[in-house]
């Protein structure tokens, strides 16, 4: 017998001794599995086997690792091995040591890609969840986005990613990534995310789609399930200033000015606020002007915008310079005429004046054709 294999059976012949029945025979159970080189069988088996409470404890999982899990982790899925250590550094207690350990993981799970990337988040939570190194936490995040943007498909390591992306750019103030990173990550990993971290999570998300620069598509927010947690909460009221926002509604925004001003962070970027709400305004009333009646009046968008009619050319103008719509100002007339406006994920109300300009000008289209039908004759004969 080699002194691999000695270890091995004096180490689960110990574990087998334990006053825990239950866990005495799930010992058993793994000796039988590792005896029959059932490997894959055995990986199943240990990664949920780790996370009993009673193997919680940094000494008894480094022993695991290294009296057993050790002698044959080049024989098992290289993912499924990830996924058992990420317990074990968990429990390790200096956590400078846990990333060296993941460092030393890297060549022998280097044959699967999936494992790699799960390794570095790994890393990344730790350098920012335990030892708050930005600068570390932000060259991983970097690495690993167009690696997983061009991995082709959605893999279990993309909604980990994201939620690390996500918690990074929350720390550093960016707003507009950590809403980006935040759906992605409900987008992939909603169903494994607590329940009860919904609530907070679709509060900051809402406070991102709002403070976010270059965030006009707040309805891709709204129409996800993760605000319904907010009901019946005192942050309920987000969901409505959302709304207000998505429409452009800007009594609405003013009518709430005494709620949402209690927030910090958006009661310092009321301007901001302001200007936005603006701007989503100003694509509403493109939006809802049929193809034919899309010349508004500098006059028509000062009275919903509440702004004043100079500033109404500069808000025009930083509308076509973001591309959140597209058409010409005619400064003479004060008009301008509006050609197409940035697609947005829209509400009920806003699909069904949809559907109604639609049939507006299907009813067009069905007359122009009986038109040319009553009048063919005298067409051809021309």
């Amino acid at each position: 017998m080699s002194n691999t294999q000695t270890t091995v059976t004096a180490y689960l012949a110990a574990q087998k001794k334990t006053t825990d029945k239950d866990l005495a025979a799930e010992w058993t159970i793994i000796e039988e599995l590792y005896n029959e080189k059932l490997w894959n069988e055995l990986t199943i088996k240990l990664v949920t086997f780790v996370r009993r409470e009673a193997l919680q404890d940094e000494t008894a999982l480094l022993q695991l690792y290294q009296n057993f899990i050790s002698t044959f982790e080049t024989k098992i899925n290289p993912y499924g091995l990830i996924q058992i250590l990420e317990v074990v550094v968990d429990n390790i207690s200096d956590k400078k040591e846990a990333i060296e350990f993941l460092e030393k993981m890297k060549d022998k799970v280097k044959i699967c890609d999936e494992a790699v990337w799960y390794l570095q988040v790994m890393q990344g939570n730790l350098y920012l969840t335990n030892l708050n190194d930005l600068s570390a936490t932000k060259k991983i995040i970097e690495e690993l986005r167009d690696v997983l943007e061009e991995a082709g498909n959605v893999t279990p390591v993309h909604g980990k990613y994201y939620m690390l992306a996500s918690q990074y750019y929350r720390r550093v103030g960016k707003h507009s990534d950590y809403y980006r990173c935040g759906l992605q990550f409900l987008g992939c990993s909603l169903d494994d995310f607590p329940k009860d971290q919904w609530a907070q999570q679709a509060f900051f998300l809402g406070l991102a789609a709002l403070l976010g620069d270059g965030v006009y598509n707040i309805g891709e927010l709204l129409a996800h399930p993760i605000l319904g947690s907010l009901q019946g909460t005192d942050n309920e009221w987000l969901v409505q200033l959302l709304k207000a926002f998505n429409t452009g509604d800007i009594n609405k925004f003013n009518d709430m000015k005494k709620i949402w001003s209690k927030i910090p962070d958006l009661a310092a970027q009321e301007v901001k606020l302001r200007q936005k709400i603006s701007l989503l305004c100003l694509m509403e009333m493109t939006f809802k002007r049929s193809a034919i009646e899309r010349a508004i009046s500098f006059a028509d968008i000062a009275q919903e915008t509440k702004l004043p009619l100079k500033e109404v050319e500069l808000l025009v103008m930083k509308a076509l310079a973001l591309d959140l719509v597209r058409g010409e100002i005619d400064q003479v007339a004060g008009v301008v005429n509006m050609s197409w406006v940035q697609p947005r994920v829209l509400n009920r109300n806003q699909i069904a004046g949809m559907a109604s300009t639609l049939d507006t000008w299907m009813g067009s289209i069905t007359s122009m054709e009986k038109l040319m039908e009553n009048r063919a004759a005298e067409i051809l004969t021309n």
